[in-house]
């Protein structure tokens, strides 16, 4: 494996190649908003990546079709603001407390990791058993006097003909003390008309539920009568036709199976028989949330945004148990993958899935 070391001076607005390996490139883009942007492209698609602002994937391209979901940002803006450039396809959320801040809690949305400034960052070529590989990653590390001492180390890996990324998050407790940990990775892809869910979860109200209307934005009047309906027939989110209204969001929590390997598993089968994909490990982040939001201004779908605790924030979510603690000087690790199926993969997938549910 070859590293290569990233800095803000090697990109300029005029897109250029900085690594070549196999069937892959990577280069480095400028936006006018002056964010620093990493392309990583294989024969099959791209994704970019923003490496000094959160290590987010910013948009993601296979197979000739955007997966992204649709926001009112045309460019990454350069800010440590949530709403404020809100519209990447991945993002991770945490990591000292995570979601929709409550009353009582003075975190901001979805905390401080997903615009984080990176302080390094870098592109790594190599090999494994599956195939030529490029990745991005980098550190970030988080101090706050008497509070906080972490380092945050994300990659992403794009290989040689996939269209799938593999994700993964690494985070360690730099102090002599014990940290508590939130963590999501918030997966943003684009919902298709007559889309189909597909997941490796029973849809029955045992293992699919609906969360309360949020306190962070305004909802229509009948949208308690929407939720209702939901919650007590999940199965009728599962065909996202046009009518559907899911305005401005719903929530679900969902409690995956996994598989003999410990996956679960995740798709939106469209109507060509292809699929958005996502994949994670309940035994690493065992809480599963499906956010939709289909308006006039967004159209989004999380098909599962895996995470160690629900999205209402660091109170709510510590009431449940659901905060985790992290020892001194100890390491919390998770993975995912997520991306695009051809149809002969979805239909594959398709059986794997109904194989865990029998």
């Amino acid at each position: 494996m070859a590293r290569f070391h990233l800095a803000p001076a090697f990109f300029s607005e005029k897109e250029k190649i900085v690594v070549e390996h196999d069937s892959l490139t990577a280069s480095a883009i400028r936006y006018d908003s002056g964010v620093c942007g990493l392309k990583l492209a294989n024969d099959v698609g791209h994704i970019i990546v923003l490496p000094f602002q959160g290590q987010q994937i910013w948009t993601a391209e296979f197979y000739g079709r955007t997966l992204t979901m649709k926001s009112m940002f045309d460019e990454p803006r350069a800010t440590r603001q949530y709403m404020e450039n809100y519209g990447g396809f991945l993002l991770h959320c945490g990591a000292m407390a995570m979601g929709v801040p409550g009353a009582n809690d003075t975190h901001p949305l979805h905390g401080e990791l997903p615009h984080a400034p990176y302080q390094k960052a870098f592109i790594d070529a190599g090999e494994d058993e599956r195939g030529p590989y490029l990745a991005i990653g980098g550190s970030y590390q988080h101090i706050v006097a008497f509070s906080a001492n972490y380092l945050a180390e994300p990659t992403i890996k794009v290989y040689a003909g996939s269209g799938l990324l593999h994700v993964s998050m690494a985070i360690t407790n730099l102090k002599k003390t014990d940290m508590e940990l939130m963590y999501m990775a918030h997966v943003n892809f684009r919902p298709v008309d007559y889309g189909q869910l597909v997941y490796s979860a029973p849809a029955t109200t045992d293992h699919v539920r609906t969360r309360p209307a949020g306190p962070h934005l305004v909802y229509k009047p009948d949208y308690a009568e929407f939720l209702e309906e939901l919650g007590q027939h999940p199965e009728r989110h599962h065909h996202l036709t046009p009518e559907a209204q899911f305005d401005p969001e719903v929530v679900f929590y969902i409690d995956y199976l996994a598989d003999a390997d410990g996956w679960a598993h995740s798709m939106q089968v469209h109507p060509d028989g292809s699929a958005d994909y996502i994949s994670h490990q309940p035994g690493q982040l065992d809480t599963g949330v499906r956010w939709i939001s289909r308006t006039a201004d967004q159209d989004a779908l999380g098909i599962v945004l895996p995470a160690t605790a629900g999205a209402e924030g660091y109170t709510v979510e510590k009431a449940k148990g659901k905060v985790r603690t992290l020892p001194a000087q100890e390491r919390f690790f998770c993975e995912i993958i997520a991306g695009a199926l051809d149809a002969a993969a979805a239909k594959r997938m398709e059986a794997n899935i109904q194989d865990i549910l029998a």
